[in-house]
């Protein structure tokens, strides 16, 4: 096996935590409620699009403007257990557990950037 396949091959097999962050507005503790396969991918990706003023929730870019990076602090809320199969496939997981902490958090009006839908 070539060393680019081997290295696409471990790469695959590698683990990252997946799961339920937050993003906590430190002004008015106001949270954004978010899931990936990747939490430590998450925070980078949730901030690029941010600070380059591309974040499809128009309340969380607003007060980014206002208050920067410096007002907001990432954290994980909960993380997915692995299931022990190797190449299983989480994001329904992660997508359930991410219902179930917006159920939990309830981040609606004041206490939080999401439109509750109907």
């Amino acid at each position: 096996m070539s060393s680019k396949k081997a290295l696409k091959q471990v790469y695959k097999e590698m683990t990252f935590p997946k799961g339920v962050y937050q993003l906590r507005n430190k002004h008015n503790n106001k949270i954004f409620i978010g899931s990936s396969m990747d939490l430590g991918r998450a925070w980078n990706s949730l901030r690029v699009q941010l600070k380059s003023g591309n974040h499809a929730n128009e309340a969380l870019q607003r007060d980014w403007l206002a208050y920067g990076e410096e007002g907001f602090l990432y954290e994980i809320v909960e993380v997915l257990k692995e299931s022990g199969e190797p190449g299983a496939d989480h994001r329904k997981d992660v997508k359930a557990l991410e219902q179930l902490v917006m159920l939990e958090l309830a981040p609606y009006g004041e206490k939080g950037y999401h439109k509750k839908s109907n």
